[in-house]
């Protein structure tokens, strides 16, 4: 193995600041280059899931950073400290020990073929998302001091925990906090996390492809299961029926169970009643939207993760400007780091004031996604859930275009970030949405009259007084 020198290391990281400053953060400071093997520039990480994070969401940018600093075509593998102890010692890495690395551990009696399949529809882990970076305030104490209590005490302490509250209020971080403090203290332990769109279309496969043995086996016998957005089991009847079954079994085997959702398990519409008791069994906690203190707070800390210095003034602009939630707070953090970067000037308070506008005497705050989500829920009569869900129906496609319209229109988010609200869209569902919109304003008077009042209605109440 060839190593490289420290001062091509300091240039690689250099230029990924330089070039893909959105994805650096704190913690690339513990990454350790251990040099070339084969045409392969290893780099090893301090925990699984940071090597599991870069591999899946950060490979392409540092292999453009390798070739350009290295000047030679080159690839790039993280492994973990672990993974490197093991290639010290003679011993090769196995599939198993790799697919670990994202903190999901998998039963090997499953057949490998299924693995993969299910695999590819695990949740990743963020290193970003741990207890240390999350920010405890009165909107979200209960939530956070129970989720603690489980990664301390998985399958004993609140089983099942049920999380719920709104879009970025942090119920995904604390998901994966548990995830990751668990795993921390107990490596071996068999965590199955996805989303409830994955719990389904795996069922539906596994149905169609006669391997119903194989789907029970796998979400039957982990330590703990963990499932995102859950409300969308609302109204799939058979889905509901194989996750009772699943979710029995597990709790009478004190199996840790825990569920993030945007509504509390009485106000899941069409969600069968002895599933809205299970999911009582517990604790049920919310999250709500944070405090002027505790947005603050969120600033800070996004800012510290990403290593970027951010003065007093545009952290308390923002937290005044940006009332939602923390989701928004970090993009807006981000956005002023595009703009920084784009005008090579320093972060401060005319920059963000040239961002995000001088606001009008009078004005309240500026429009947010959340605003325009209200308003067109209320409007079409629809849920959130709704807008964020895959269904096609005309009933819900044409509000949740006419909300990528506003949100276009009224707010300076990007259309990836638009569409990673409503379901995770791509930037091209976004477009066509918004073309969409455009094209039957111009052909129905009617269809253009009623966006034309959505708009006007979210723009007054964000008017001078």
């Amino acid at each position: 193995m060839t190593r490289i020198d420290a001062a091509q290391w300091r240039d690689m990281m250099g230029y990924l600041r330089e070039q893909h400053g959105t994805i650096c953060r704190q913690w690339f400071e513990e990454l350790e280059p251990l040099g070339l093997d084969g045409g392969v520039l290893q780099i090893q990480t301090s925990t699984s899931v940071q090597q599991n994070y870069l591999q899946r969401k950060c490979l392409e940018p540092f292999i453009e950073s390798a070739q350009q600093v290295l000047n030679r075509l080159v690839g790039v593998q993280f492994i973990s400290e672990g993974q490197h102890t093991a290639q010290q010692n003679g011993l090769a890495l196995t599939n198993g020990a790799a697919g670990a690395a994202g903190g999901v551990r998998v039963p090997t009696p499953t057949p490998e073929h299924l693995l993969s399949e299910f695999d590819a529809d695990q949740m990743v882990l963020s290193p970003d998302y741990s207890f240390d970076n999350f920010i405890s305030g009165p909107n979200n104490r209960l939530a956070y001091a129970a989720s603690v209590a489980v990664a301390e005490q998985p399958g004993t302490a609140y089983n099942p925990l049920f999380i719920h509250g709104g879009v970025g209020l942090g119920k995904t971080h604390l998901l994966q906090a548990i995830c990751q403090k668990i795993l921390n203290q107990y490596p071996d332990y068999q965590i199955l996390y996805v989303s409830c769109d994955a719990f389904m279309n795996q069922f539906i496969e596994c149905v169609r492809a006669g391997k119903m043995s194989e789907f029970r086996h796998r979400y039957r016998h982990v330590d703990m299961l963990v499932i995102d957005d859950i409300h969308f089991l609302a109204n799939k009847d058979r889905s509901q029926e194989e996750f009772f079954h699943t979710f029995n079994e597990l709790y009478q085997n004190n199996k840790q169970i825990v569920l993030s959702s945007d509504a509390a398990p009485n106000e899941i519409p069409q969600l069968e009643e002895r599933l809205v008791s299970r999911f009582n069994w517990g604790l049920v906690a919310p999250v709500t939207k944070p405090s002027h203190e505790t947005r603050i707070a969120i600033l800070k800390a996004k800012a510290q993760l990403r290593g970027i210095e951010v003065p007093p003034e545009v952290i308390d602009l923002l937290a005044t400007r940006i009332e939602t939630n923390a989701r928004e707070l970090e993009g807006a953090i981000t956005t002023l780091q595009g703009h920084a970067k784009i005008e090579n000037r320093p972060i401060d308070l005319a920059l963000a004031l040239q961002v995000y506008g001088e606001e009008p005497q009078g004005k309240t705050s500026q429009v947010t996604l959340q605003n325009i989500i209200d308003a067109v829920t209320a409007f079409y009569n629809v849920k959130l859930q709704d807008l964020q869900s895959r269904r096609r129906h005309k009933s819900v496609t044409e509000p949740r275009q006419v909300c990528m319209w506003l949100a276009r229109k009224n707010t300076r988010f990007s259309l990836e970030e638009i569409g990673g609200y409503f379901g995770g869209r791509d930037h091209t569902t976004v477009m066509h949405s918004i073309k969409i919109v455009d094209q039957r304003c111009d052909e129905n008077p009617k269809y253009a009259a009623q966006v034309r009042q959505l708009n006007e209605q979210i723009q007054a109440n964000h008017a001078p007084a």
